[in-house]
């Protein structure tokens, strides 16, 4: 019995990280702007790479489920 699909969902369950970990950064960035405005432009920078790195490990989820798929 091939168990690569069921391998393969798993590893697509890490997609499910990759809203928690934008969901945090958004609230971290809104609740860095409400605090102290001044700093808009140094905590948006900050927020884009903490997005682009969450997204990363999602990309790198949907890839391995992708291959466990393909394999045979």
């Amino acid at each position: 019995m091939d168990y690569h699909l069921l391998w393969a969902g798993i590893a697509a369950v890490g997609v499910i990280g990759w809203g928690i970990g934008i969901g945090l950064v958004g609230k971290g960035l809104l609740e860095a702007l409400a605090r102290n405005p001044q700093v808009s432009s140094k905590a948006m920078v900050y927020a884009i790479l903490g997005m682009a790195l969450a997204e990363a490990t999602s990309i790198y989820a949907l890839v391995i489920a992708f291959m466990l798929i393909n394999h045979k």
